[in-house]
């Protein structure tokens, strides 16, 4: 049959705009899938099944975050994950939070995949604990670590009560129920009750420093007295292993462990992110000031300087 011009002119009209919204299309999911690997951090090579170098990335206070223990699970679990570096900018935490990330990180390393500690500028109390998970510790010149202890902080509030005229009572199974308290005045049981278990969880972290620096106990306590070390005293002190950053780490692993320098690299860092500094400080001023009874606070390795 045949066409008139109008009809020809209207089907070639009507194919150009179905090129249109075909590229359209095409651009649009093209976007799209682009947008996904960036958020998720994926390239080519690792959707491919490449294997690949993990980063893992601690900074900032340090806490009990399962977001953190998954990520590093998921290393642990995956074949593809030929090592993991460790990027530490920390001034330590809660004891149980160092606690969690070093018992992961060493798992990751009884899983065959060598785990490299890399302190930047600070990696203190419970980040020296979570450095020293890695089968390699490296830090800088000027970087500050080390501040090896435990502190349990409370606030005596009972005289400026006083002074506004507030009177508090506490009805209690046992006297050292609840102690030590900013409710009442501390006395001799409760200070010896906190020391003790200030002291058991001190003696833990010494004997890891100790098993994991290979040192005697004598000269993991001479270490342990809560000061800070600069990169250069901690490589004297044993408590690192050489000066360098992430690249140097790169190099070992693949100078003594087999892993290619040309292997991509990952970054891990969960989604869910610690609260800084000054978000554990207000945190910390608040259960001071306010009688919170109904979350029980755990021990700290934090260095703070006055």
């Amino acid at each position: 049959m045949v066409q008139d011009a109008d009809t020809i002119l209207d089907r070639r009209r009507i194919k150009r705009r179905l090129s249109w919204w075909r590229a359209a299309a095409i651009v649009a999911a093209a976007a799209l899938v682009l947008g996904v690997l960036s958020e998720f951090k994926l390239t080519p090579s690792l959707l491919l099944g490449r294997d690949y170098v993990a980063r893992l990335t601690i900074s900032g206070v340090i806490v009990d975050n399962p977001a953190i223990t998954d990520a590093i699970a998921a290393v642990a679990e995956d074949n593809r994950a030929r090592a993991l570096i460790v990027l530490i900018d920390s001034p330590g935490g809660t004891t149980t939070g160092g606690e969690v990330i070093f018992r992961e990180l060493r798992r990751v390393s009884d899983a065959g995949k060598p785990v490299v500690s890399v302190v930047s500028t600070l990696g203190a109390s419970a980040g020296y604990l979570v450095a020293m998970a890695g089968d390699r510790i490296y830090a800088l010149e000027s970087s500050l670590t080390g501040s090896i202890g435990v502190l349990m902080e409370t606030a005596e509030l009972t005289g400026l009560l006083e002074k506004i005229g507030v009177k508090t009572d506490t009805i209690k199974s046992t006297p050292l129920k609840g102690t030590p308290s900013p409710m009442e005045p501390l006395t001799p049981g409760s200070r010896a009750a906190a020391q003790a278990v200030v002291d058991d969880t001190y003696n833990w972290f010494v004997d890891i420093l100790a098993a994991r620096r290979g040192l005697t106990r004598t000269e993991a306590l001479a270490l342990a007295d809560g000061r800070v070390f600069t990169g250069r005293q901690a490589l004297a002190s044993q408590l690192i292993d050489a000066i360098g950053s992430e690249r140097e780490a790169g190099k070992w692993l693949a100078e003594t462990r087999g892993v290619s320098p040309d292997l991509p690299t990952r970054d891990i860092d969960p989604p869910l992110q610690t609260p800084g500094f000054l978000d554990l400080l207000v945190g910390l001023s608040k259960k001071a000031l306010v009688y919170e009874r109904l979350r029980l606070d755990g021990l700290i390795s934090v260095w703070h300087p006055q």
